[in-house]
């Protein structure tokens, strides 16, 4: 079993990052959707909470501190609580940096972390997705051979966050029958990065396609060097990270139609009063409480050093299907009002379908 009640420490990092979404992130999350852009002076103070690298050496920049996926799953519910785009832009350096201080040799470290964990926000990201019906990230297309002392990786990649701009890209590969991850540079000659993607949701967040043909990196840019790494403990750390910030996301589409509702009235009264307005809303309110649940069971199963597969799975799953439920619902219940881009619903509505679709854009 494990605690519903959080610690005093988790506490004062729940109350910090929700004080910064407040200051600078939740009047301005329409903004950054319509130009498609979030400004860096927001993304450098969400850094400067120090949530990425807390569990770094001090040697590399980091704080020392011990490893705390529900912490970590608290902190990016709140983010994004206040924008989906925004909270995946400034944890995106964990997609690298988690793994690297779990499963990376000791160069590795050495070589990415002083950069990853400086006080400057510094991108980094993760190509997991692939463009391929029932996508599992499980199950990759992208591949990667052992030859003459190096890998050789082919294969193409969608929805890789600031592809453009990040100092380096971590691409997830299988190698004879086992995925692995290997850090690709980005000079490199069998490298190509496509132009922008234009998606339904999450238009803040600069996404884009990157393809990999005979894509040769050195032997020691292998996860782990020649031993590899423990791909499964990483996708169980990135379900459930996604499945934090599906439920934040929830959390905000819940309660400003509970709000909307309280305040909107017909026929001399408020349409909360009205039983189907009611119903819909605490059936919000209970998927929002499952979804939160499931995130912290999946999520202390590895606090406790224990196997999280199922867990995990169950969690990302449940909270792609119910973030478009309830998102739909916060449509719903501010009726023509839900359609416009007046108010937040619409995009909740729009970010929420990337949960279930997407792997790998956070993690804990």
């Amino acid at each position: 079993m494990f605690s519903l009640e959080m610690s005093k420490e988790q506490k004062m990092i729940k109350d910090e990052v929700a004080k910064l979404v407040k200051n600078i992130v939740t009047d301005n999350a329409n903004e950054m959707d319509e130009k498609r852009e979030i400004p860096a002076d927001g993304i450098q103070k969400a850094w400067e909470l120090g949530a990425s690298v807390s569990m770094v050496a001090e040697e590399f920049g980091g704080f020392g501190m011990e490893d705390s996926p529900i912490t970590t799953a608290l902190v990016l519910e709140e983010l994004a609580y206040g924008d989906l785009a925004f909270a995946i832009q400034a944890t995106l350096p964990s997609l690298v940096i988690s793994p690297l201080v779990a499963m990376g040799t000791s160069e590795q470290q050495s070589k990415y972390l002083p950069l990853l964990c400086a006080e400057k926000y510094s991108a980094a990201t993760l190509a997991i997705n692939e463009a391929t019906f029932g996508f599992d990230a499980v199950a990759l297309d992208t591949r990667a051979e052992k030859k003459n002392g190096s890998y050789l990786i082919t294969g193409e990649k969608c929805f890789v966050p600031l592809a453009e701009t990040a100092s380096c890209i971590l691409v997830a590969a299988a190698l004879e029958g086992k995925n692995q991850l290997f850090f690709v540079g980005k000079d490199n000659p069998g490298l190509k990065i496509g132009e922008k993607e234009r998606n339904l949701g999450l238009n803040a967040l600069e996404t884009y396609k990157i393809s990999l043909e005979n894509c040769e990196i050195p032997a020691e840019d292998r996860l782990g060097g020649e031993q590899g790494c423990d791909y499964a403990k990483f996708l169980q750390k990135s379900r459930i990270g996604m499945a934090a910030i599906g439920t934040g996301l929830a959390k905000a589409s819940y309660e400003f139609a509970m709000e909307y509702a309280k305040g909107r009235a017909q026929f001399g009264e408020p349409i909360v009063h009205k039983q189907s307005v009611a119903f819909m809303i605490a059936q919000m309110a209970y998927e929002v409480e499952s979804m939160r649940l499931m995130t912290w069971n999946a999520a202390s199963k590895l606090e406790a050093g224990k196997d999280a597969k199922r867990e995990a799975y169950l969690a990302k799953f449940y909270t792609g299907e119910k973030t478009m439920y309830v998102t739909d619902c916060g449509v719903q219940l501010l009726g023509g009002h839900g359609y416009t881009r007046e108010y937040p619903v619409e995009r909740y509505y729009r970010n929420g379908r990337g949960i279930s679709i997407i792997e790998g854009m956070a993690t804990v």
